[in-house]
């Protein structure tokens, strides 16, 4: 049995995340303790439980200590994988999180993968909103093989959630990464949407005409996407993708109570900029979230990145635990053999 001390490093939720996807990928029961050690509240949260129990009955495996609150679980994967899973979530707890626990099997499944969301969150705090899950992770995990078409029937904000989300995975054979130059900008894809309850207020525009305030002055081309969606509760979100002719990097921002919206824009058009003069070909948030698919790919992988983040220092120790290989760092340039 793998074990796992989930107060290393940044001892967030990634952690359980990594760890029970690749135990059901390797068929290696895990340990891991110290759930979210030294967080206000420590252990399971409702999302995390949600994802680690779909998992467990994605692959037919068993769990112990499921529970909200606790900080110790052993996870138990089975042999066969199911080729649907309903997720129903009561909260806004993040879908693009849940999915990461998922999708490693699923792309290695002998068929393919229909997942569904009832409920949750496409756009809520400390994780992806759902645009730049779909416009920047699914295009570098598309460079690495890997197939996936989302379907989004219905937004859900905090604190309210009520998405309704349909994911289907195909069988991916993942393949070595070669990211070193990213080459010429082609465009920037900017992506402003608000609940319906903001349109009169013209939120979306206005989260906008915040990214225009600070790439307009550089005179990149931009195409811009304006939405207003029927959802429970108000919220909106921004999200900008930089594609490349060899890669794609991106950032989003959340929609806050108190601030202008101008300002949600002009913070992500900010850090945009800050990653794209980084030079790298991968942000610092894909950086950690494609490491476990270098890792599953056949063959070698290289890339680099804006930034070494911790977060991405604890997702490499949970991987070389499971695969038993190391990955390299050299300044920004990770490789993987």
């Amino acid at each position: 049995m793998i074990e796992i001390d989930g107060s290393f490093g940044e001892a967030g939720g990634q952690i359980l995340r990594t760890a029970s996807a690749l135990s059901a990928v390797t068929k290696k029961p895990c340990r891991i303790f110290n759930i979210r050690h030294g967080r206000i509240n420590p252990g399971l949260m409702p999302q995390h439980l949600l994802g680690i129990q779909a998992l467990s009955q994605f692959c037919s495996g068993r769990l112990e200590g499921d529970e909200l609150g606790s900080e110790e679980i052993k996870f138990f994967p089975g042999e066969d994988c199911k080729d649907r899973v309903l997720i129903k979530i009561e909260t806004a707890g993040s879908i693009t999180l849940a999915l990461q626990f998922l999708i490693p099997s699923a792309l290695l499944a002998k068929k393919s993968v229909k997942i569904s969301f009832d409920g949750g969150g496409t756009d809520t705090f400390f994780s992806p909103t759902i645009d730049y899950f779909q416009h920047v992770f699914l295009k570098v995990l598309e460079k690495l093989g890997g197939k996936i078409n989302m379907n989004i029937i219905k937004r859900g904000y905090y604190p309210e959630g009520g998405a309704k989300i349909e994911v289907e995975v195909f069988p991916s054979k993942l393949k070595g990464l070669d990211l070193i130059e990213r080459n010429d900008l082609k465009k920037i894809l900017a992506f402003s949407g608000a609940s319906q309850f903001l349109k009169q207020k013209k939120v979306a525009e206005r989260q906008l005409q915040g990214v225009r305030e600070i790439l307009g002055k550089l005179k990149l081309p931009i195409e811009e996407k304006i939405e207003y969606f029927p959802t429970e509760n108000p919220g909106s979100q921004i999200a900008l993708a930089a594609i490349f002719e060899n890669t794609v990097i991106g950032t989003d921002n959340l929609g806050k109570l108190g601030k202008r919206a101008e300002e949600i824009g002009k913070e992500a058009a900010l850090q945009l900029l800050k990653e794209e003069r980084s030079g790298a070909c991968l942000d610092k948030h894909m950086a950690d979230q494609i490491l476990p698919y270098l890792a599953l790919a056949g063959g070698k992988s290289s890339v680099t990145v804006s930034e070494i983040t911790n977060h991405l220092k604890t997702n490499i120790w949970v991987i070389e635990k499971f695969l038993g290989k190391k990955f390299d760092i050299k300044d920004n340039l990770i490789s993987w053999k």
